[in-house]
């Protein structure tokens, strides 16, 4: 061994070996930085693309790093190939689109979409070319037209804990926006563009076909990205820009890195406005802002950025901090009467990156777009981070996030958020004073659940759900039910619930069964009865007051005020969901009593021995059981109110003739 003499330059040379091992010295190319990683990064991109704006073209090369983190070898890898979903009418997403009553317009050669792979190839001292071998399955219809999974046979498995590197090309065309990506004018938003591995475990892959009713579900990597694209255009992607460099002929090429990611998503545009901002609150660690806005959406920038610091505040405080220190907010191009069609890119999340939703017209005292900010900031905490399975348990992530966010909504927006109506095919929006936003109704969104409230239950895998109701159940059925825990185990308890499932589940994909039993934990009760109700049962509540009937104790007694009366109560359960419910008995002397039903008969009776009559009857007086479909039929009273119930009618039909006197008058 040569002995080297200490000398003036080793400090230097110690610090410099310091930061290359905490990583804070970058390695140019690498897909992997090498500071500490929280996630098992066992699905690692390096990518390099390049934009054809003409031609709506994306030219790809890159690296895929896996590594077998499963107890099992693979024989085999898959792909999801997303963009070949809308390749051809016959796909599977294409077909449940159709089924579901909402198909995509008719495909045009601008709205096609394709991913082809010209590059397949297992790196090494001798490399491997998989392609030749490759084929599009479908695990999950037999659909042989649909080619959104590709499946890659092995020579030689990779054993668990083995790493392999996988060379691949491809070429990407960007279609007509549509679903979650495209292109909308001048301005690209490209996502689910790569081929993306799936996820390997115990049962083999999880890896399924792209279904109209749910979004993804992947292994977390580190990635390390460079964009080409035009010379003077704006662009914003998952991670960090780390620099720019001069592709020559008039392009500029960006570079992304980030890492304990699970997806890669960009915007480019030469329109974008950049706007930067920080987030700043005591006791949670600084978040850099970057808003990316319509040029003529300048004036919205506070509204984005509002929304944004109070949901990194909120569920920083309620879930636990953001890890990354950076956040990219989108606002995408308004689009006039597709939204329904399935063109729009807005109200989507994705690592670091969020869109948000811009009506043409959206006054302040409406929804849009803070509320659009507030949900999809969310889904950094729990798609971002947790990322459960969202093809089979959507309701983790799409539930618990619309839950969360419509109570950020409640505590940050008490007097400005009403009920908003859109006009003119979503183009424009109007905010009626008298139809205030509410968090059940609006936030935990009552009113869609009910056409669809037995559609389905909590356990069934969402791609298998009926396409129309797979959302209502997922995002509607769990936040309505997450409230109703709430008001059952109190909201300090629940928030420590959030806590520790947020605590425990980050970078693990933590599955349902994991929730409850944190749930039952946390609060020191088994709580086995409420998830049963509520997420393993397909069952609609409804339990309302039946009938109240009294007669005189004793017939022959003269009548008097003072007499005894005997009232008899019965309450009733109209739906096949059971719930234990309080029912509160009002008599005309002041004097209360409420009693507790355990919900399990289809009709229950009270009866009451008193000198008094039965005033009024509450059932579920506290308004626990945010699930019942129904809670105009939860009261009695002995004095009717049909004069107070005629004018709120009535205001509710008159804000409807305005709406119609309103499109009318646009088009006179």
């Amino acid at each position: 061994m040569l002995a080297l003499r200490p000398s003036r330059f080793m400090p230097a040379l110690r610090f410099v070996l310091a930061l290359l091992v905490v990583g804070l010295i970058e390695v140019p190319g690498a897909a992997r930085q090498t500071t500490t990683a929280r996630s098992p990064e066992n699905a690692s991109y390096s990518i390099d693309a390049r934009l054809d704006p003409v031609n709506r073209l994306i030219y790809a090369t890159g690296r895929l790093t896996w590594r077998n983190i499963a107890p099992v070898p693979a024989t085999e890898l898959r792909f999801h190939l997303y963009w070949n979903a809308w390749r051809s009418p016959n796909s599977t997403w294409m077909r449940e689109r159709a089924l579901a009553g909402t198909p995509v317009r008719a495909l045009r050669d601008e709205d096609l979409a394709l991913i082809d792979v010209t590059k397949l190839a297992l790196a090494g001292t001798a490399p491997v070319d998989l392609l030749p071998r490759a084929r599009f399955i479908s695990p999950d219809d037999g659909n042989a037209e649909d080619r959104t999974v590709l499946s890659v046979p092995l020579d030689r498995p990779v054993a668990p804990g083995e790493t392999i590197d996988v060379d691949m090309s491809w070429n990407a065309h960007v279609p007509r926006a549509v679903s979650t990506a495209g292109v909308i004018d001048n301005t690209f938003f490209v996502a689910q563009w790569f081929p993306k591995i799936g996820v390997l475990d115990a049962n083999g892959w999880n890896c399924h076909q792209y279904h109209a009713a749910t979004e993804f579900f992947a292994d977390f990597g580190a990635y390390d990205v460079r964009l080409t694209v035009p010379a003077g255009w704006i662009v914003g992607a998952t991670g960090k820009e780390v620099s720019q460099t001069d592709a020559g002929s008039g392009a500029t090429t960006h570079r992304f890195v980030e890492r304990d990611v699970h997806d890669f998503a960009w915007v480019t545009s030469p329109s974008l406005v950049e706007v930067r901002d920080r987030f700043a609150e005591p006791g949670l660690p600084a978040v850099d802002l970057r808003l990316l806005l319509q040029p003529d959406h300048r004036r919205e920038t506070e509204r984005h950025l509002t929304a944004a610091r109070a949901t990194l505040k909120l569920y920083g405080q309620w879930f636990g901090p953001y890890p990354y220190d950076h956040l990219t907010i989108v606002d995408p191009v308004p689009i006039f009467n597709e939204a329904a069609q399935g063109a729009s890119t807005g109200g989507m999340e994705y690592p670091t990156l969020v869109t948000t939703g811009m009506r043409w017209f959206s006054p302040w005292a409406g929804t849009a777009p803070q509320a659009v900010t507030v949900h999809e900031i969310g889904h950094q905490f729990l798609y971002g981070v947790v990322a459960t399975n969202e093809v089979e348990h959507a309701w983790m992530d799409e539930g618990i996030n619309t839950y969360a966010a419509a109570r950020v909504l409640d505590e940050t927006y008490p007097d400005r958020f009403v009920m908003v109506n859109r006009y003119f095919g979503g183009l424009a929006a109007w905010a009626f004073d008298d139809a205030r936003w509410t968090r059940i109704v609006d936030g935990d969104r009552l009113n869609g659940l009910r056409p669809f409230a037995s559609a389905d239950s909590l356990t069934t895998p969402t791609w298998k759900m009926r396409p129309r109701a797979a959302g209502v159940i997922s995002y509607n059925k769990t936040a309505l039910a997450l409230h109703t825990l709430e008001r059952v185990v109190g909201w300090d308890v629940m928030q420590r619930i959030l806590a520790t499932y947020y605590a425990r589940g980050s970078f693990r994909h933590p599955a349902p069964d994991e929730f409850y039993a944190i749930a039952s934990e946390v609060s020191g009760q088994d709580l086995t009865w409420f998830f049963d109700a509520a997420f393993r049962s397909a069952s609609s509540f409804d339990y309302r007051v039946e009938s109240v009937t009294a007669i005189a104790a004793d017939q022959t007694a003269p009548a008097s005020p003072a007499a005894t009366t005997i009232s008899t109560v019965v309450v009733r359960r109209d739906g096949d969901g059971v719930f234990p419910i309080d029912v509160r008995v009002t008599f005309d002397d002041g004097s209360s009593v409420t009693e507790r039903w355990d919900g399990r008969e289809r009709s229950y009776a009270f009866r009451y021995r008193r000198g008094a009559h039965v005033k009024t009857v509450e059932v579920d007086p506290d308004r626990v059981l945010l699930l019942d479909l129904n809670y105009t039929n939860n009261s009695w009273t002995a004095q009717p109110h049909a004069a107070a119930a005629a004018d709120r009618w009535t205001l509710h039909w008159i804000a409807w003739l305005e709406q119609v006197l309103v499109t009318y008058a646009f088009f006179s």
